[in-house]
């Protein structure tokens, strides 16, 4: 196994225990808000696969980038969409919907 690779999964594995460590101790009033910037970070990664998925490289590089493309637009698509359901939670019985 090459060091990059050690090095990346290394990186991967101390990402996820991070950020699962920081999410789940996020109390329950903020969830709506921290959505939306979850939401605006999966548009960021969705401009970064399209790069990668655009670039002249080999068919491997370019199936991956396609895959990160699908998973991205599923994910940001997917938060605005539990975003908009939470909100909707919070209107009054009485408001008009629009």
């Amino acid at each position: 196994m090459s060091s990059d690779l050690l090095f990346g999964l290394y990186v991967f594995v101390l990402a996820a225990f991070v950020g699962y460590q920081v999410i789940s101790q996020v109390p329950a009033l903020l969830h709506t808000p921290l959505m939306s910037a979850t939401n605006a970070i999966s548009g960021i990664s969705l401009v970064g696969s399209l790069v990668a998925a655009g670039a002249k490289h080999d068919l491997t590089a370019s199936l991956l980038g396609f895959v990160a493309v699908t998973c991205a637009s599923i994910n940001t698509v997917g938060g605005f969409l539990i975003t908009d359901r939470m909100l909707r939670m919070f209107k009054r019985k009485g408001e008009a919907k629009k």
